[in-house]
Protein backbone atom coordinates (compact mmCIF):
# COMPACT_ATOMS: atom_id res chain seq x y z
CA UNK A 1 0.00 0.00 0.00
CA UNK A 2 0.91 3.68 -0.88
CA UNK A 3 0.09 4.76 2.55
CA UNK A 4 0.71 3.06 6.42
CA UNK A 5 -1.70 6.05 7.81
CA UNK A 6 -4.38 8.17 6.18
CA UNK A 7 -6.96 10.97 7.64
CA UNK A 8 -10.42 10.35 5.96
CA UNK A 9 -12.44 13.80 5.99
CA UNK A 10 -16.48 13.67 4.91
CA UNK A 11 -18.46 16.35 4.95
CA UNK A 12 -21.48 15.85 7.05
CA UNK A 13 -23.43 17.23 3.57
CA UNK A 14 -22.83 14.05 2.01
CA UNK A 15 -24.28 11.75 4.36
CA UNK A 16 -27.60 13.56 3.59
CA UNK A 17 -27.96 11.57 -0.32
CA UNK A 18 -30.54 12.98 -2.22
CA UNK A 19 -32.53 14.14 1.37
CA UNK A 20 -32.68 17.48 2.23
CA UNK A 21 -30.97 16.84 5.90
CA UNK A 22 -30.21 14.12 8.51
CA UNK A 23 -28.86 10.81 7.29
CA UNK A 24 -29.47 8.43 4.49
CA UNK A 25 -28.73 4.94 5.56
CA UNK A 26 -27.71 3.60 2.02
CA UNK A 27 -24.88 6.07 1.47
CA UNK A 28 -24.03 5.87 5.31
CA UNK A 29 -23.51 1.91 4.58
CA UNK A 30 -21.72 2.89 1.40
CA UNK A 31 -19.46 4.94 2.93
CA UNK A 32 -19.01 2.29 5.38
CA UNK A 33 -18.23 -0.84 2.96
CA UNK A 34 -15.35 1.59 1.13
CA UNK A 35 -13.87 2.18 4.64
CA UNK A 36 -13.82 -1.75 5.69
CA UNK A 37 -12.50 -2.19 2.29
CA UNK A 38 -9.71 0.13 2.42
CA UNK A 39 -8.69 -0.79 6.27
CA UNK A 40 -8.70 -4.65 4.74
CA UNK A 41 -5.62 -3.91 3.05
CA UNK A 42 -3.75 -2.92 6.72
CA UNK A 43 -4.05 0.90 5.90
CA UNK A 44 -4.63 2.58 9.36
CA UNK A 45 -7.82 4.77 9.16
CA UNK A 46 -8.59 8.02 11.00
CA UNK A 47 -11.93 8.98 10.26
CA UNK A 48 -13.63 13.05 10.62
CA UNK A 49 -17.11 13.77 9.86
CA UNK A 50 -18.27 17.45 9.59
CA UNK A 51 -21.96 17.90 10.77
CA UNK A 52 -22.77 20.12 8.25
CA UNK A 53 -26.76 17.79 7.77
CA UNK A 54 -27.78 18.60 10.98
CA UNK A 55 -26.38 21.91 12.06
CA UNK A 56 -23.11 23.97 11.54
CA UNK A 57 -22.14 26.76 13.94
CA UNK A 58 -22.50 29.77 11.55
CA UNK A 59 -25.64 29.31 11.19
CA UNK A 60 -26.34 30.39 15.23
CA UNK A 61 -26.20 33.90 13.78
CA UNK A 62 -29.16 33.42 11.53
CA UNK A 63 -31.31 32.13 14.28
CA UNK A 64 -29.70 34.54 16.85
CA UNK A 65 -27.49 32.54 18.74
CA UNK A 66 -24.49 33.23 20.23
CA UNK A 67 -21.69 31.88 17.70
CA UNK A 68 -19.91 30.23 20.38
CA UNK A 69 -22.86 28.27 21.31
CA UNK A 70 -23.80 27.60 17.93
CA UNK A 71 -20.27 25.94 17.51
CA UNK A 72 -21.03 23.54 20.26
CA UNK A 73 -24.19 23.02 18.66
CA UNK A 74 -22.00 21.92 15.61
CA UNK A 75 -19.85 19.71 17.42
CA UNK A 76 -22.41 17.57 18.90
CA UNK A 77 -23.92 17.29 15.23
CA UNK A 78 -20.31 15.84 14.47
CA UNK A 79 -20.56 13.75 17.04
CA UNK A 80 -24.66 12.30 16.18
CA UNK A 81 -22.50 11.67 12.60
CA UNK A 82 -19.74 9.95 14.32
CA UNK A 83 -21.71 7.65 16.11
CA UNK A 84 -23.81 6.52 13.26
CA UNK A 85 -20.27 5.91 11.62
CA UNK A 86 -19.36 3.81 13.95
CA UNK A 87 -22.23 1.80 14.37
CA UNK A 88 -22.20 1.22 10.78
CA UNK A 89 -19.16 -0.03 10.80
CA UNK A 90 -19.34 -2.13 13.70
CA UNK A 91 -22.59 -3.56 11.93
CA UNK A 92 -20.06 -4.74 8.94
CA UNK A 93 -17.31 -6.03 11.71
CA UNK A 94 -14.80 -3.53 11.50
CA UNK A 95 -13.68 -2.82 14.63
CA UNK A 96 -13.78 0.69 15.80
CA UNK A 97 -13.28 3.91 18.37
CA UNK A 98 -14.62 7.07 18.96
CA UNK A 99 -13.04 9.69 20.36
CA UNK A 100 -14.36 13.03 21.31
CA UNK A 101 -12.77 16.11 21.46
CA UNK A 102 -15.63 17.35 23.81
CA UNK A 103 -16.13 15.12 26.74
CA UNK A 104 -18.81 13.09 26.58
CA UNK A 105 -18.14 9.84 28.66
CA UNK A 106 -21.16 7.56 28.07
CA UNK A 107 -21.10 7.28 24.18
CA UNK A 108 -17.21 7.59 23.39
CA UNK A 109 -13.55 8.26 24.82
CA UNK A 110 -12.21 11.31 25.45
CA UNK A 111 -9.39 12.33 22.80
CA UNK A 112 -6.30 11.47 23.66
CA UNK A 113 -3.16 11.11 21.17
CA UNK A 114 -1.11 8.11 22.11
CA UNK A 115 -4.64 6.33 22.93
CA UNK A 116 -5.62 7.20 19.40
CA UNK A 117 -1.94 5.71 18.08
CA UNK A 118 -2.48 3.00 20.04
CA UNK A 119 -6.57 1.85 18.58
CA UNK A 120 -4.77 2.93 14.78
CA UNK A 121 -1.48 0.08 15.56
CA UNK A 122 -4.17 -2.03 16.72
CA UNK A 123 -5.99 -2.19 13.38
CA UNK A 124 -9.05 -0.10 14.85
CA UNK A 125 -10.88 2.80 13.06
CA UNK A 126 -10.32 5.58 14.84
CA UNK A 127 -12.94 8.21 14.38
CA UNK A 128 -12.86 11.82 15.83
CA UNK A 129 -15.87 13.37 16.73
CA UNK A 130 -16.72 17.00 18.05
CA UNK A 131 -14.18 18.78 15.91
CA UNK A 132 -10.89 19.83 18.34
CA UNK A 133 -13.36 20.88 21.36
CA UNK A 134 -13.10 24.42 20.89
CA UNK A 135 -15.23 27.19 18.94
CA UNK A 136 -14.23 28.94 15.86
CA UNK A 137 -12.67 25.82 14.19
CA UNK A 138 -14.69 24.20 11.55
CA UNK A 139 -13.90 20.27 10.96
CA UNK A 140 -11.50 20.73 8.61
CA UNK A 141 -9.27 22.36 10.76
CA UNK A 142 -10.11 19.47 13.37
CA UNK A 143 -9.17 17.51 10.48
CA UNK A 144 -5.67 18.68 9.55
CA UNK A 145 -4.86 18.73 12.90
CA UNK A 146 -5.61 15.29 13.99
CA UNK A 147 -3.91 14.31 10.63
CA UNK A 148 -0.32 15.73 12.26
CA UNK A 149 -0.97 14.65 15.34
CA UNK A 150 -1.46 10.78 14.27
CA UNK A 151 1.35 11.63 11.77
CA UNK A 152 -0.78 10.57 8.81
CA UNK A 153 0.80 10.36 5.65
CA UNK A 154 -2.16 12.26 4.05
CA UNK A 155 -5.55 13.93 4.23
CA UNK A 156 -7.80 12.36 2.10
CA UNK A 157 -10.96 14.43 1.30
CA UNK A 158 -13.59 13.17 0.12
CA UNK A 159 -16.44 15.00 -1.31
CA UNK A 160 -19.04 14.40 -4.39
CA UNK A 161 -16.52 16.15 -7.38
CA UNK A 162 -13.59 14.24 -8.44
CA UNK A 163 -11.12 16.61 -7.52
CA UNK A 164 -9.99 20.67 -7.90
CA UNK A 165 -11.61 22.68 -10.42
CA UNK A 166 -10.33 26.11 -12.01
CA UNK A 167 -14.46 26.85 -11.42
CA UNK A 168 -17.11 25.04 -9.58
CA UNK A 169 -17.74 22.66 -12.23
CA UNK A 170 -21.09 22.33 -10.93
CA UNK A 171 -21.70 25.81 -12.18
CA UNK A 172 -19.54 26.19 -15.01
CA UNK A 173 -19.06 23.44 -17.68
CA UNK A 174 -15.97 24.70 -19.12
CA UNK A 175 -13.90 23.82 -15.57
CA UNK A 176 -11.08 22.07 -15.92
CA UNK A 177 -9.70 19.83 -13.18
CA UNK A 178 -6.10 19.96 -11.49
CA UNK A 179 -4.51 16.72 -11.49
CA UNK A 180 -1.87 18.27 -9.71
CA UNK A 181 -1.68 21.30 -7.97
CA UNK A 182 1.14 23.13 -4.98
CA UNK A 183 -0.11 24.66 -1.76
CA UNK A 184 1.24 28.39 -3.33
CA UNK A 185 -0.38 27.77 -6.62
CA UNK A 186 -4.31 27.14 -4.26
CA UNK A 187 -3.54 30.16 -2.59
CA UNK A 188 -2.51 31.70 -5.64
CA UNK A 189 -5.42 30.83 -7.67
CA UNK A 190 -7.96 31.67 -4.76
CA UNK A 191 -9.10 28.01 -4.83
CA UNK A 192 -11.79 26.42 -2.31
CA UNK A 193 -10.12 23.44 -1.07
CA UNK A 194 -10.13 23.69 3.07
CA UNK A 195 -10.53 26.71 5.03
CA UNK A 196 -7.30 28.74 5.44
CA UNK A 197 -5.99 27.50 9.13
CA UNK A 198 -7.06 24.10 7.68
CA UNK A 199 -4.97 24.48 4.66
CA UNK A 200 -2.16 26.69 6.32
CA UNK A 201 -1.43 23.25 9.10
CA UNK A 202 -1.10 20.77 6.10
CA UNK A 203 1.16 23.21 4.47
CA UNK A 204 3.29 24.09 7.01
CA UNK A 205 3.59 20.63 8.45
CA UNK A 206 3.95 19.26 4.43
CA UNK A 207 1.00 17.25 5.08
CA UNK A 208 -0.04 16.50 1.48
CA UNK A 209 -3.92 16.94 0.77
CA UNK A 210 -5.79 14.17 -2.25
CA UNK A 211 -9.65 15.72 -2.89
CA UNK A 212 -11.38 13.26 -4.52
CA UNK A 213 -14.82 11.58 -5.17
CA UNK A 214 -15.89 9.47 -2.28
CA UNK A 215 -18.84 8.65 -4.04
CA UNK A 216 -17.75 6.78 -6.64
CA UNK A 217 -17.05 2.88 -5.59
CA UNK A 218 -13.87 2.08 -4.74
CA UNK A 219 -12.43 5.43 -5.30
CA UNK A 220 -10.94 5.23 -1.50
CA UNK A 221 -9.11 1.83 -2.23
CA UNK A 222 -7.73 2.60 -5.33
CA UNK A 223 -5.91 5.96 -3.84
CA UNK A 224 -4.56 3.79 -1.10
CA UNK A 225 -2.84 1.44 -3.45
CA UNK A 226 -1.62 4.24 -5.31
CA UNK A 227 -4.08 4.85 -8.18
CA UNK A 228 -3.92 8.81 -9.31
CA UNK A 229 -7.16 9.77 -8.24
CA UNK A 230 -8.70 13.12 -7.78
CA UNK A 231 -6.19 16.19 -7.33
CA UNK A 232 -2.93 15.98 -5.60
CA UNK A 233 -2.12 19.05 -3.39
CA UNK A 234 1.68 18.89 -2.27
CA UNK A 235 4.79 20.75 -1.93
CA UNK A 236 5.96 19.73 -5.57
CA UNK A 237 4.93 22.69 -7.45
CA UNK A 238 7.23 22.80 -10.57
CA UNK A 239 6.14 19.32 -11.29
CA UNK A 240 2.26 19.82 -11.12
CA UNK A 241 0.55 19.36 -13.95
CA UNK A 242 -1.41 22.44 -15.45
CA UNK A 243 -4.85 21.41 -16.34
CA UNK A 244 -5.69 20.93 -20.21
CA UNK A 245 -9.09 20.89 -22.14
CA UNK A 246 -8.91 17.30 -22.47
CA UNK A 247 -8.48 16.32 -18.71
CA UNK A 248 -11.91 18.26 -18.30
CA UNK A 249 -14.13 15.72 -15.98
CA UNK A 250 -17.60 15.89 -15.19
CA UNK A 251 -18.80 16.15 -11.63
CA UNK A 252 -20.10 13.09 -9.59
CA UNK A 253 -23.55 12.59 -8.92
Amino acid sequence: MKYKRILLKLSGEALMGQQQYGIDAARLMQYAEEIKTAAATGTEIAVVIGGGNIFRGVQAEAFGLDRVQGDYMGMLATVINSMALQSALEKLDVNTRLLSGVTIQRVCEPYIRRRALRHLEKGRVVIFGAGIGSPYFTTDSAASLRAIEIEADVVLKGTRVDGIYTADPEKDASAVRYPEITFDEVMEKNLNVMDMTAFTLCKENNLPIIVFDMNKEGNLQRLIEGEKVGTLVSMKGSEAQQPSATDTLQPAV
